[in-house]
Order: structure tokens, then C-alpha cells, then sequence
């Protein structure tokens, strides 16, 4: 069901806008019945958080695109709380017939099982060992991650059996695993990239309402390097006209933060997200939307989005070629650009397929 767009507490999406896999679709129309009072009445200026159990059969998530440094993944949840408008997974809520605005921040779903089935995952027989990519999709470390400590357990996993994994995450309860990735770090098993989008901390209230504070970002930056843990700062994505001017000052925060790479992304706008996106503009900066959006579309050869693989992460044309040598010759000067030794495969420890299998029950 579609709601009117508003600004709501907490929230990035504006509004509910039905997924595009949907068989039907409501529209809320004012009648005249209703006062304005009533009316209003009708939506309320926040709404709560609903957290599910999703049984999945599978853990590991398998990948070939060309331009993503990974081949495996893990999502242990669907949704993310840090309601980032921005935010390209949005379109996977479709696939539960669920809209990719609202519902995809206030309906959530979490692996009960994710440890177990990662145990047996890597128990089968002619599993290859290659890192596993954790917070690519949604954020492992958003706040319901504090009850239910699914990445935690995931984890656990992964330590005991000596297994490397890559993290992107902007939360910072990634501070309360410093215990276990400390340890993986001095075997070359972990390396973390955190997100810093912007120093302003209106931008990012309105832009990320429920994840971490810039200051507190650098200051996961520096907890993680302090205890030897190779961290990134990814400045992403970046938004033409709203967050572009901020790009080189990014990236000395991070570095003065302890960052030893950096990368970035440009602002994608796949399916759903175009639109809820558009209406976030109207809402928060309606004075600079078309100009955003112009600026977006120069970028995209004309369209909202461009998909193609090799241009979907840095776009096309006169800005987008600036902004990727602005980015170079900062990393540079900063830098931000040596090369970091890969994860190690080479400690794995394959689990007892039985012991795994036991664990499930």
C-alpha cells in the first residue's frame, strides 16, 4: 500500500511505495471526508521496528560480476535498520512482498540458523576456501544486531575454522567483536572497510537516520587500527551536489584516523530506489533536488541509473570523470592507495561435517 510522503523520526524512506513484483497496488486518497485533524491522525510520526526469524536453507550467497572484489557473501539480515535513503539493497524487499521503502527499514528479518548453516556450508565436501564478503547488502551491525548476535555467532564461525572475511559496516557495535577480530587480524584473516558518507551531522541525520555519527565512525576507524585490524574508509556513495564538495576531506579524516585504504562509490538508483529517493530530495532539500538529480543523470548518460557492469560503481561522463580523479589524487597524497596484502586462505580448517550437521538441531 502506498503512503503519502512524509518526513518521519528515524526514518529515511518517506514513503511505502508497493514493490515492483506486486499483483496490485492501493493508493491513500483524501475523500474530503476526514477533518485534517483525522487525517493526519491517520499516520503517525513514527512507527516501530518488527523483527522476524527467516528460515533460510542456504547461508553463502555466490557472486561473478565483474566488478565486485568477491565471490562469496553472507546477509544475515534482510532489511537494515540505519534506514539509509540511498540505500541500493532497498529492491530485495520486493522479492518478500514487501515494499522497498518503509517496510525495508521497519520490517525486518534476521537467520535464526546463520551459524549452523555457515558450519555446514564449509564442511561440504569440495568447498573451496575464497574470503567471504559480510555487509554488502544490508549492515551486519545494525542495532538489532545487539540482541540478536547473529554476526557475532557468524563470527565465531569463522574464527574457529580459520576462515578470511571482509566487513563493510557503518555501525559501531562492530567495537564489541574487537575481541575476536583482533585475533583473526594477526592471522591475516579480517579486513574491514567502514562507510563515512559526511562530516555534517544534519546531512546525516536526514540521510542515515539510525546509523552512527561521523565522529563515531572515526572513532571505529581508530579502534580497529589501534588493535591491528586493516581498516578502510570508503567515502559511499557519493552524491552529486549534496556530499561530492566533502570527498577529499573524508578521506584525510579517515587517514588521520588510522585508514590504510580508501575507495568510493557513486550514488546508485537501482529499481525502487530512484524514486524514493527523488521524493527524500523533496522532502529534505527541495530547493537543490532537480539540480541533484540533473547532476545524477549527467552521470548515468542521461537516465537514473546505468547498470552496465564497469559503470555502475563510478558512472560515465565530464563529472564522474572528475570525481574519480579527485579520488586518485587524494588516495595519493594521503596515501590511502598502497596495496594490502590479501586475505589468507591458506589456514583453513575444514569443520567435522558431522559435528556441523549436529548443530543445526
Amino acid at each position: 500500500m502506498d503512503t503519502p510522503s512524509v518526513s518521519l523520526r528515524g526514518r529515511g524512506a518517506s514513503n511505502n511505495p508497493a514493490g515492483r513484483f506486486a499483483s496490485s497496488r492501493s493508493e491513500t486518497v483524501d475523500d474530503g471526508w476526514l477533518t485534517a485533524v483525522e487525517l493526519a491522525s491517520e499516520f503517525p510520526d513514527s512507527i516501530a521496528t518488527e523483527v522476524l526469524p527467516e528460515r533460510a536453507r542456504t547461508i553463502l550467497t555466490r557472486n561473478d560480476s565483474p566488478d565486485i572484489p568477491f565471490s562469496q557473501s553472507i546477509n544475515p539480515y534482510r532489511g537494515c535498520e540505519h534506514g539509509c535513503s540511498y540505500c541500493f539493497a532497498r529492491p530485495a524487499h520486493a522479492y518478500v512482498d514487501l515494499s522497498p521503502g518503509l517496510d525495508f527499514e521497519t520490517r525486518l528479518f534476521y537467520k535464526a540458523d546463520a551459524a549452523a548453516l555457515l558450519a555446514k556450508a564449509l564442511a561440504r565436501p569440495g568447498y573451496v576456501c575464497r574470503p567471504i564478503a559480510i555487509g554488502t547488502n544490508t549492515d551486519p551491525y545494525q542495532p538489532i544486531e545487539r540482541q540478536l548476535q547473529v554476526m557475532r555467532q557468524l563470527l565465531e564461525v569463522l574464527d574457529r575454522h580459520q576462515h578470511p572475511v571482509s566487513i563493510t559496516t557503518k555501525g559501531a557495535l562492530i567495537l564489541r567483536d574487537l575481541d575476536l577480530l583482533s585475533g583473526m587480524a594477526q592471522r591475516g584473516l579480517v579486513q574491514v572497510a567502514v562507510s563515512l558518507t559526511t562530516m555534517d551531522a544534519e546531512l546525516k541525520r536526514r540521510l542515515e537516520p539510525r546509523a552512527a555519527a561521523p565522529v563515531t565512525r572515526l572513532r571505529m576507524i581508530r579502534a580497529l587500527s589501534e588493535k591491528g585490524i586493516p581498516v578502510s574508509v570508503m567515502t559511499a556513495p557519493v552524491i552529486p551536489g549534496l556530499n561530492d564538495a566533502e570527498l577529499e576531506s573524508l578521506l584525510q579524516h579517515g587517514a588521520d584516523a588510522g585508514a590504510r585504504r580508501a575507495g568510493y562509490i557513486l550514488l546508485r538508483l537501482p529499481h525502487e530506489v530512484a524514486p524514493l529517493f527523488r521524493d527524500w530530495l523533496e522532502c529534505h532539500y527541495p530547493d537543490r533536488a532537480a539540480h541533484v538529480l540533473s547532476l545524477i543523470r549527467q552521470c548515468r548518460g542521461g537516465a537514473d541509473y546505468d547498470a552496465r557492469f564497469g559503470q555502475r560503481m563510478v558512472g560515465t561522463g565530464p563529472f564522474a570523470r572528475l570525481l574519480g580523479e579527485r579520488f586518485r589524487i587524494a588516495t595519493r597524497r594521503l596515501e590511502l592507495d598502497r596495496p594490502q596484502p590479501p586475505l589468507d586462505c591458506s589456514l583453513f580448517c575444514v569443520p567435522n561435517a558431522r559435528s556441523a550437521q549436529l548443530s543445526l538441531f
